[in-house]
């Protein structure tokens, strides 16, 4: 890889948390920083106090996901690592189902689908070597094809490591698609629970630092001991094994078929 000075990076989710706290480090070591986000008003302050620049949309609408990536591939410009960090987490009511604007369970639309569709949009930017870094977690729970909007026994809980435990799955399935091409795909579990608005929401007390998150990513974005490694998840700084679910390779082309089609329904 290039020195970070020399990189261009893209990272969703960046108006708070750990997408936040990387977006600064990341520019504080000279990259150009992409930083994503929903909120006008967050974006500028982002902007006014990094330096770097913003890209807004709201990642609960697919049409607003195709809008990024087009402006993006519109500017034609190289992209090296691609940080899907946007996330939905418990909610404050974990009993309560939400949906996107597109009827789909928010947080399998937010955490996942929308990083599958800006992904796949953007890899005519990415050229090698490129990085895609997916944030992932250690909680995964098996993927149903039977309910995947989860509208029967739902929880946030649930909701949110189904979302996690298929953003693993689409990690090594594009990173076989991949290979060879100087294109590496990793997932990650930054830190358990860490002192973001996300964990302090859904009630839980945070038990790490954002700056330990923050480490375990810059790793997997520049880390010359990662180069070339892809298709693997991490939990922190060390390799683990996903869920089994993850290892199916027929499990994986179920859901991208049906990922395909919930992106092409919404687009339609």
């Amino acid at each position: 890889m290039r020195p970070l000075s020399e990189q261009t990076i893209l990272v969703t989710g960046a108006t708070d948390g750990l997408g936040r706290a990387l977006v600064g480090e990341l520019a504080s070591r000279g990259a150009r920083v992409l930083a994503h986000g929903r909120d006008p008003a967050k974006l500028r302050a982002l902007r006014d106090e990094t330096g770097v620049e913003v890209v807004r949309a709201d990642l609960a609408e697919l049409r607003q996901v195709d809008r990024l990536a087009e402006e993006l591939l519109q500017r034609g410009e190289r992209l090296d690592v691609l940080v899907n960090n946007a996330g939905v987490g418990t909610g404050r009511d974990p009993s309560r189902r939400e949906e996107s604007h597109d009827g789909y369970e928010l947080r399998f639309a937010v955490n996942y689908l929308a990083a599958y569709h800006l992904t796949r949009r953007l890899l005519p930017l990415l050229r090698a070597p490129a990085r895609i870094v997916n944030i992932a977690s250690a909680g995964q729970q098996e993927f149903s094809f039977t309910d995947p909007q989860l509208r029967r026994h739902y929880s946030g809980a649930a909701a949110y490591m189904r979302s996690k435990l298929a953003l693993v799955m689409f990690t090594l399935d594009l990173a076989g698609q991949l290979d060879g091409s100087g294109i590496t795909v990793n997932a990650l579990h930054p830190a358990t629970f860490m002192d973001t608005t996300m964990v302090r929401e859904s009630g839980r007390i945070p038990v790490t630092a954002v700056a330990d998150g923050v480490a375990a990513t810059l790793r997997l974005v520049a880390g010359q001991d990662v180069e070339g490694e892809t298709g693997r998840f991490f939990d922190g700084d060390h390799e683990a094994p996903p869920h089994p679910q993850a290892r199916s390779p027929k499990a994986r082309e179920r859901l991208r078929r049906l990922s395909d089609e919930l992106v092409t329904d919404a687009l339609a």
